[in-house]
């Protein structure tokens, strides 16, 4: 047979994927391994049949990785004997600055990029909150978060098993999870997870079952240590997800509650039975999160009943229910919508239907780079999604992905973040979703600790890397994370976990914003085009933009603080200072005109002229007069704009009316508005 295989070309790795292989781990040394990481790690990645991993009883202490091995079974000899166990809270992990950058790691059973995946016989510990259990809250310094300590609590999240994108098609059979924490058992892939268990017990606080996507339990008892919520769905990818409970049983402290969600969810409870002590709360939607905005309130129940008498939200509902199916009908096979049936392993051979596509939102998944940003031009090519993209420029713009050329100049990146989230809505295409979700962390990712934004990351070559509020590229960053962290309108539609992190970069924005705004002579002023990213004060740009208080940004930077649903004392403060320089350094009785002159290079000209009733304001102001000042590629000061070179001054915009929409309408709103709120208290 070996001959036969390297005649073939095989050889070694031939044998060990069209053979089944199994491996035995034991912790007395019986066994091949003594870990079963030891036993992973040992497998080849591509398999066409199961391997199987054989743990003989003990206790392992560890946390097991499978990532990018598919056909995987991890079997225990028996449920209770074999224990795999380990201490990590999850708030701890993320405030590591290396491992703690998402949640991979965070479980002691984690796993992704790895299909078809089985679990049986075993029972996973995470012991943090069992460990701390009626001790007190730890703090500890949080190096990813740096001046900001994490109160790390006995019952917060604990992952004993924690799945990410790419690990899907999980059976799990006759195991035990359990943890005093919540997201106990996190199977998280939105779009594609598809999850079977049975036989199962599981144990925790908040949502300690909490799966995304498609998933069916069966015969399962959970165990709740939370008032909160037992159960949570995420079934935001599609509107087919759904998580069934089958003929469960649900028991807890006094008065848990069953279930809720924070987005888009389907519930299906059939036959299950809920304890005597267990709360009068139907599955309800948590306000923290945007709730069921695009399919309505997907809560189904037959059959379901509760020791000492039904409450009445049990009552069968499930004829309600899209298509109405039937309890017979609520199978395996129907939870996964034929795609996989976990019973007899058979999957669909017919491909699923193409997702719709909107043509922009194509082009703009063909242009994103690899670090997650957009660029604004390519070379000297402005990137134009209404040109139609050759077969030849899409592979040569993929092959491209790497170029350092990510930016959030010119509304490049936000621009591409908030089309691609109202494609997603409009089509249910994942991929865009997805694209916009890699751009939010984009602009986590290059926020820098001071708060600010570069304009370009990770190119922080000459002024690139400076707090750029030039064109209003921080501004527009900052929106884009204030929409996320509020789940306003479709980016309610992004990863939930996105919406901490946007909190924070917004809190942390806004101190950048008030850290830059200009003392002059003991007064608080405006803001620059760009500062310095270490010391705060104002910096230079290109050679015609100096350093210089913008009567353009200012505008943008006013309008965000404005935004703040609740301004402190210093916002406040800022605003007011603003609001004054603007009106002190107007230009009235001026007016900003193009004319056509063709004793010009380029045959017209821009002029500043007298013009009674219009008022103008320069784009940049002295540091130390607030004089209007005009600058051309020599970097010189001018006093007028007709002194600097005729280029310059039609192509760029040296006084407009920017301030004027802000001083006439919208701060007298935001005064009102701030002085009503200060009076109502």
């Amino acid at each position: 047979m070996q001959l036969l295989l390297l005649l073939l070309g095989l050889g070694k790795v031939g044998l060990s994927t069209v053979c089944a292989q199994q491996v035995t781990v034991a912790t007395d040394g019986s066994g091949q391994f003594r870990t079963i990481q030891a036993a992973l790690n040992s497998l080849p990645a591509e398999a066409v049949k199961p391997r199987t991993v054989y743990i003989k009883n003990g206790v392992y202490n560890e946390k097991v990785f499978i990532d990018g091995k598919a056909n995987i079974v991890l079997r225990g000899q028996s449920e209770k004997g074999v224990i795999l166990t380990f201490s990590q809270a999850r708030d701890a992990w993320r405030c590591d600055p290396v491992a703690g950058q998402d949640d991979w790691g965070v479980a002691v059973l984690n796993l992704r990029n790895s299909p078809d995946v089985t679990l049986e016989k075993l029972t996973v510990i995470n012991s943090y909150g069992f460990e701390h259990q009626n001790k007190p809250e730890v703090i500890i310094n949080c190096p990813a978060e740096p001046g900001k300590p994490k109160t790390i609590s006995p019952t917060g999240h604990q992952m004993a098993m924690r799945t990410m994108p790419g690990a899907t098609r999980i059976i799990v059979r006759s195991c035990t999870f359990r943890s005093l924490g919540g997201d106990t058992v996190s199977p998280w892939d939105t779009e594609a997870g598809l999850y079977y268990f049975k036989d199962c017990t599981m144990e925790g606080a908040v949502d300690f079952y909490c799966p995304r996507g498609w998933a069916y339990a069966e015969n399962c008892l959970f165990v709740c240590h939370n008032l909160n919520a037992a159960i949570w769905h995420d079934g935001s990818g599609n509107k087919d997800s759904k998580t069934v409970l089958k003929n469960c049983r649900f028991v807890g402290d006094d008065n848990f509650k069953l279930g809720r969600f924070h987005r888009e969810a389907q519930f299906y409870l059939i036959g299950c039975q809920f304890a005597k002590n267990m709360a009068d709360a139907d599955i309800y939607w948590a306000e923290s999160g945007p709730g069921a905005k695009q399919w309505g309130r997907r809560v189904y129940y037959a059959d379901c009943h509760r020791q000492g008498g039904d409450y009445a939200w049990m009552r069968s509902n499930l004829a309600t229910a899209e298509g109405g199916p039937t309890v017979a009908r609520i199978t395996p096979a129907w939870t996964f919508g034929g795609r996989w049936n976990p019973l007899t392993g058979q999957r669909s051979t017919t491909p699923p239907p193409p997702a719709v596509q909107d043509t922009i939102a194509e082009k703009m998944l063909v242009f994103q780079r690899s670090v997650g940003g957009w660029p604004k031009a390519v070379g000297e090519v402005k990137v134009n999604y209404d040109h139609r993209l050759s077969t030849v420029q899409r592979a040569s713009t993929l092959d491209d992905r790497n170029r350092n050329d990510a930016t959030i100049d010119n509304n490049a990146t936000t621009r591409e973040i908030t089309y691609l989230v109202q494609a997603f809505r409009r089509t249910n295409n994942p991929a865009y979703r997805q694209a916009a979700e890699r751009g939010v962390r984009y602009l986590l990712t290059m926020q820098m600790r001071s708060g600010g934004f570069p304009q370009f990351y990770p190119d922080s070559s000459s002024y690139r890397g400076q707090i750029t509020y030039n064109d209003d590229a921080m501004v527009r960053a900052l929106r884009t994370l204030k929409a996320v962290s509020e789940q306003k309108d479709d980016f309610a539609l992004l990863d939930w976990s996105l919406v901490g992190p946007a909190k924070d970069a917004v809190a942390r924005g806004v101190q950048c914003i008030l850290k830059t705004q200009y003392v002059q002579r003991g007064k608080l002023t405006a803001w620059c085009a760009q500062h310095d990213r270490r010391t705060f004060l104002p910096t230079k740009a290109r050679a015609f933009e100096l350093a210089a208080l913008s009567g353009d940004e200012t505008v943008g930077i006013t309008e965000f603080l404005m935004s703040l649903d609740k301004p402190t004392p210093e916002v406040k403060r800022a605003v007011e200072a603003a609001v004054s320089w603007l009106n002190e350094v107007k230009m009235p009785g001026l007016s900003m005109r193009e004319i056509k002159d063709l004793s010009q290079p380029s045959g017209r000209d821009r002029v500043i002229v007298p013009e009674v009733g219009s008022t103008l304001w320069a784009r940049f102001y002295d540091l130390e007069t607030n004089q209007p000042i005009y600058v051309g590629r020599d970097g010189l000061k001018r006093t007028k704009l007709a002194e600097i070179e005729n280029e310059r001054r039609v192509g760029y915009v040296y006084a407009s009316t920017w301030p004027a929409k802000l001083l006439a309408t919208n701060y007298p709103k935001w005064q009102a508005r701030v002085n009503g709120e200060a009076s109502q208290k």
